[in-house]
């Protein structure tokens, strides 16, 4: 007598078992949004889940009432129908209902990919802090062209501010993501991505290297702390009246393959993002860039400095960033 039921609820406590498992002692930060782009990520997430269970929950309930009704048993009262093939009514229902569901699913995807563009700006009154973000082996190289201050493995915001990320590789390619913050993208060699997030609150939010890279890319973590705008300038002032400065001999040591704890600089080499970027090609010609880039942003310059004349060609590259990959970026 159990062993109809066992074959039925085995399947359902593995996947059971296997949802459990994965939240153990981590928390679903991603669905725990503290920014606009990370609210409409939750979103999709949410109306996914939901239309996709509207198809998947009748099959399997369905699936346990066909096992169980149909099972092979002395005295069973369910119809024999030895000639049965076809039914018209069963074919349309099974098969339009998940069309449906593919079209609408396709439709808000598109609405959502093309909203989340992650160079795209996000709409605030306050203007955006541009943050240079360098991945090294194995660890996070942030600069703050504004402020002339950088730092490893931290990040500090502003709350209610757009953050301007713009993303680089040293090395290997790796996926920058701050999971209540927004989705990832990819920091790649030869290229500068553009990133647009913010924090609508005060808060410590986990970071990471989300991309395969080695045998330490999992201490490729950081954390992001918001604050007000009044704490984030003091930090500045402090950062820059109390910290070294980062040479480019200091800055060639991080280029090494090494873990490294949090570090604060109060200054940082001119044109180091441009450098980083510029290293594979030939000549310095020129950098790919993140289509929605300028080429002041792709080589690091400012509206007041004019870019090198050797770096006048570049190419547009859309760069796909699906992995939650919903989407890498936004």
């Amino acid at each position: 007598m159990m062993r109809p039921f066992l074959r039925v609820l085995t399947p359902v406590f593995i996947m059971l078992m296997a949802v459990l498992l994965s939240g153990c002692g981590e928390q679903f930060i991603v669905l725990d949004p503290k920014g606009p782009i990370g609210e409409s990520q939750k979103d999709l997430i949410y109306f996914s889940t939901i239309l996709c269970a509207v198809i998947i929950v009748p099959v399997l309930i369905l699936t346990a009432v066909i096992v169980w009704r149909y099972r092979d048993k002395p005295g069973s009262k369910a119809s024999y129908k030895p000639n049965w093939e076809h039914s018209t009514k069963l074919e349309i229902t099974w098969w339009s209902i998940p069309i449906v569901a593919i079209l609408i699913l396709a439709i808000v995807t598109v609405k959502y990919t093309y909203a989340l563009e992650p160079s795209k700006p996000i709409e605030s009154a306050k203007a955006p802090i541009t943050i240079q973000v360098t991945s090294l082996d194995w660890k996070w190289l942030f600069k703050y062209p504004e402020e002339d201050i950088a730092t490893i493995n931290y990040i500090k915001i502003p709350e209610d501010v757009p953050i301007k990320f713009q993303l680089t590789s040293d090395t290997a390619m790796n996926s920058f993501w701050v999971p209540q913050l927004g989705g990832q993208i990819y920091s790649m060699s030869g290229m500068a991505m553009t990133l647009f997030l913010q924090a609508d609150e005060q808060g410590s939010y986990y970071g990471s290297g989300a991309n395969f890279t080695g045998k330490d890319f999992a201490k490729m973590t950081f954390k992001v702390d918001a604050t007000s705008e009044e704490d984030y300038k003091a930090w500045v002032d402090e950062v820059k009246a109390t910290s070294p400065a980062l040479t480019m001999e200091g800055f060639e040591k991080l280029t090494e393959p090494s873990t490294s704890d949090v570090q604060l600089f109060s200054s940082f080499p001119e044109g180091l993002f441009q450098k980083v970027v510029m290293q594979y090609v030939n000549g310095g010609g020129g950098a790919h860039q993140h289509h929605g880039s300028s080429e002041a942003e792709a080589t690091g310059t400012t509206d007041t400095e004019a870019a090198p004349a050797d770096t006048t060609e570049s190419h547009d590259h859309n760069a796909s960033n699906t992995d939650s990959n919903t989407h890498a970026g936004h």
